[in-house]
C-alpha cells in the first residue's frame, strides 16, 4: 500500500484506533511546544497530574507573546514557565529569544518526528517535514505526561507545485493564493501536503510561511518533503545529523489535488478582515496607507528581513509612514546586526521592535483610528491589531517594504534592481537564551515560582442528567478565538486567572455577556458556520466554561476550538435541521432530559424549546463524539477523565 509523507509519519507514530480516513486515531508525540499566553495553563494542569517529569523526546516552554511586563503580573508568568520547565525537564527559551515557531524551526524541529503545540501556528514546523499539529493547552499537557493525542485521520489534500516564483514574489503569495481557493473553513479535517518539481525551489523558511498559513485555512497541518534542501537548511543550524528524508511514495493517491504554478503567482493582499478575502496587490495599488508591520511567526526570517532591507536600502520611508520590525528570533536578528539588515531597514526609518509576536496579537505598534496598516502577519481579524477600526492587510516582505517607501500600497514589482539573495548563508547559531532541562537530581530541588495572579485552573462538573439553560448569545458565521476571548496588551496578562479573564469574554460582541452568564448559572451559546477558528487558545473555552456554559450548538465547528470545548467539559453540537437556527433567539431556552443516556445512544440529542413563538416543540441536534470522547465530556472535562483514568 502507498501513502503520502503525512500519513507515513502518522502511520509511523500510530498507536490507538484503527488506521482508517475519518476514524479517531491516538498518535505519540514526539516533541511538545507552548507559549506563555497559554503555557502558565498548560503548566498548571501537567502539575494536576502528579508525573514528576514530561515523556516526550523533547519539550519546549517559549516566552513570546506577553513580554510587555507593564506591571509584576507578566513577569510573574515567566518566572513560573521558568520555575517549571526546570522542574518537569523541559527546555526554557527566555524572553528576548524569539518566537516560539520560528526558533523551533531553527533549533529543535525535525523531519518526520510529530509535534504537538499550544499554538495555532504549530504546523510552522511543516516547513521541516514534520507532522506538527496545533491543540488546546489540555491536550499538550497530556501529551507531555505521556498519553497519545487524539485526532480524526484526516484527508489528505496534494499541492502540486510546478515552476518558480518570479521577481519579488514570495511564500506569502503562494499561501494567499490557496487561501483564496480554499478559503478559511476549506481544510477543516484536511492536511494539506505540497509536492511537485516546484518544491526544490522553496528554501525551509519559504515552506514554513506556507504551512505556518495553512492553520488559516482551518487545516489539521500543512507539510512539505524533507529533501535535500531541509538537509542544507539543517546544516547552517549544525543539525544536519538530524536529517531524514521523508516524501510520499510513488504512487500515492490523495484526497483532491489542487495544481499552483509558481511562475504565475503574483503579490497577493489579503483584505479586511479575514485572511481569506484574497486579491491581487495591483487592484489595490495606490491606496494610502499609515503604518507597516514586517515580522510574525510567518514572515520574520532572515531571508524576509533581508529583500526588505535591500528594497529600503539608501532611501526613507514615506512621511506620515510607521514602519516596525520584529525579527523572529535573536539568532535573526544577531546575523541580520552583524550583516548590515538592521542597519539599511534603520537608516531607512524603521523602527526594531522586540523578537516577540508583538504587534501580531495586539502587543503594541497598534495602527491609528481608522488607518490602513499593512502586515506581514497571518491574521487581520477586526480589532486584533488593538486598534477596532482599523484596516489590516496581510501581505509579503516585498509588498510591505515596497509600500512603506511609497506611502501606498505598491505592487513590489515596481521596484527595481532589488532581488532576493540567499540570506540564510549569514546564519550565526545563537542559544545562549536557551536553558536545557535540568537532570532529575537538580530539578527535585526546584520549588515552582508563583505570583498572585496565578490561580488553578478550575474544571467542570460532570454532565447532568437534565439540563435547562437560556440562550445567552446568538452569533454570526466565522467567530473567532478573538472574539471569544480577546489577546492583547489588557488580556494578556490575565491568563493565569480564569476568574479575571473571564470577565472579557466576548467583549467585542456583547459587553455584557459575562454578568448575564453568571447571574443565569447555566447557559447555551448558538453561533453559524465556522464558529471558534483562528487561534488554539484554550482560555476560548476555558473561560465561557467557568461562567456556567453547558453546551455550544452551531452550524459547524472549527477544529481546535471544538476540541476544546470537548476538553473543558462543553457539549459541542450542531444542528440537525439547519432552520432551527432562525428559530433560537436570546432569551429562549432549551431543556434537555436524560442527557447522558441521549448522547451515548447515538448522533442525535432532542431537546425542547422553551418560550419564543415555538414554545413547546422539539429541536434535533447533533454530535460526532466516538466513546472515547464521549466519556471525557461526560466526566466533565479532559483534566477529570484523566484524573479518573489514573485512579487519582
Amino acid at each position: 500500500m502507498t501513502y503520502t509523507a503525512a500519513e507515513k509519519i502518522l502511520k509511523a507514530h500510530h498507536r490507538e484506533g484503527d488506521f482508517l480516513k475519518g476514524k479517531e486515531i491516538g498518535i505519540t508525540i514526539d516533541q511538545t511546544l507552548t507559549q506563555d499566553a497559554t503555557g502558565t495553563m498548560v503548566y498548571l494542569q501537567y502539575e494536576a497530574m502528579n508525573i514528576p517529569r514530561v515523556k516526550t523526546e523533547l519539550s519546549v516552554s517559549y516566552v513570546d507573546h506577553n513580554t510587555l511586563q507593564n506591571d509584576y503580573r507578566n513577569m510573574d508568568d515567566h518566572r513560573f514557565l521558568q520555575s517549571a520547565a526546570a522542574k518537569f525537564g523541559i527546555y526554557f527559551s527566555r524572553p528576548g529569544n524569539g518566537i516560539c515557531h520560528q526558533v523551533h524551526l531553527e533549533r529543535f524541529g525535525r523531519p518526520g518526528k510529530t509535534l504537538l503545540g499550544s499554538d495555532s501556528h504549530t504546523p510552522t514546523g511543516g516547513g521541516l517535514g514534520m507532522i506538527a499539529i496545533g491543540a488546546g493547552g489540555l491536550d499538550v499537557a497530556v501529551a507531555m505526561a505521556g498519553a497519545p493525542f487524539y485526532l480524526t485521520y484526516p484527508k489528505i489534500i496534494g499541492v502540486k507545485l510546478t515552476g518558480k516564483l518570479g521577481r519579488m514574489c514570495s511564500a506569502k503569495d503562494v499561501i494567499l493564493t490557496v487561501l483564496k481557493l480554499e478559503t478559511v473553513k476549506g481544510g477543516v479535517g484536511k492536511i494539506y501536503e505540497y509536492f511537485g518539481p516546484g518544491v526544490k525551489s522553496l528554501t525551509v523558511p519559504e515552506r514554513a510561511t506556507i504551512t505556518n498559513m495553512g492553520a488559516e485555512l482551518g487545516a489539521t497541518t500543512s507539510l512539505f518533503p524533507s529533501d535535500e534542501v531541509t538537509k542544507a537548511f539543517l546544516e547552517l543550524q549544525g543539525r544536519g545529523n538530524q536529517w531524514e528524508e521523508v516524501k510520499a511514495d510513488e504512487g500515492a493517491v490523495y484526497d483532491k489535488i489542487i495544481e499552483i504554478d509558481l511562475s504565475k503567482v503574483e503579490p497577493m493582499a489579503a483584505c479586511p478582515h479575514m485572511p481569506d478575502i484574497v486579491v491581487p496587490v495591483s487592484e489595490l495599488a495606490g491606496k494610502p496607507l499609515q503604518q507597516v508591520a514586517i515580522g510574525s511567526c510567518t514572515n520574520s526570517s532572515l531571508d524576509d528581513l533581508g529583500v526588505a532591507a535591500d528594497i529600503l536600502a539608501g532611501k526613507t520611508i514615506a512621511q506620515g509612514v510607521s514602519l516596525g520590525i520584529s525579527p523572529g528570533s535573536k539568532q535573526t536578528l544577531s546575523a541580520a546586526m552583524k550583516n548590515g539588515i538592521i542597519e539599511k531597514l534603520v537608516d531607512a526609518g524603521a523602527r526594531i521592535l522586540e523578537s516577540a509576536c508583538g504587534p501580531c496579537i495586539g502587543m503594541g505598534f497598534a495602527p491609528s483610528s481608522g488607518g490602513v496598516s499593512l502586515r506581514t502577519f497571518n491574521r487581520n481579524f477586526k480589532g486584533r491589531s488593538g486598534t477596532a477600526d482599523a484596516q489590516v492587510y496581510l501581505v509579503s516582505p516585498e509588498t510591505a517594504a515596497a509600500s512603506a517607501l511609497m506611502g501606498a500600497i505598491t505592487d513590489p514589482r515596481d521596484i527595481k534592481g532589488v532581488e532576493r539573495k540567499d540570506y540564510l548563508a549569514y546564519t550565526e547559531i545563537k542559544d545562549n537564551m536557551i536553558i536545557p532541562p535540568f537532570d532529575e537530581k537538580e530539578a527535585a530541588k526546584v520549588e515552582i515560582v508563583r505570583g498572585p495572579n496565578i490561580k488553578p485552573c478550575p474544571t467542570a462538573k460532570a454532565v447532568a442528567d437534565n439540563l435547562t439553560a437560556n440562550v445567552l448569545l446568538k452569533t454570526e458565521d466565522n467567530i473567532t478565538t478573538d472574539h471569544i476571548m480577546p489577546a492583547g496588551s489588557k488580556i494578556l496578562p490575565l491568563r493565569s486567572n480564569i476568574p479575571e479573564i473571564s470577565k472579557h469574554v466576548f467583549e467585542a460582541v456583547d459587553p455584557d455577556f459575562p454578568q448575564k452568564a453568571l447571574a443565569a448559572g447555566e447557559g447555551i451559546i448558538i453561533g453559524g458556520e465556522n464558529y471558534g477558528q483562528g487561534s488554539s487558545r484554550e482560555h476560548a473555552a476555558l473561560a465561557p466554561m467557568y461562567l456556567g456554559i453547558k453546551a455550544v450548538i452551531v452550524k459547524s465547528f472549527a477544529r481546535i476550538h471544538k476540541a476544546n470545548l470537548i476538553n473543558f467539559g462543553i457539549l459541542p453540537l450542531t444542528f440537525s435541521d439547519p432552520a432551527d437556527y432562525d428559530k433560537l433567539e436570546e432569551g429562549v431556552s432549551l431543556s434537555f432530559g436524560n442527557l447522558p443516556d441521549q448522547l451515548k445512544a447515538g448522533r442525535e440529542v432532542t431537546a425542547t424549546l422553551v418560550g419564543g413563538s415555538g414554545d413547546g416543540t422539539s429541536m434535533v441536534f447533533l454530535h460526532d463524539m466516538e466513546e472515547r470522547l464521549l466519556s471525557v465530556v461526560l466526566a466533565g472535562g479532559l483534566l477529570n477523565f484523566t484524573r479518573q483514568s489514573s485512579g487519582q
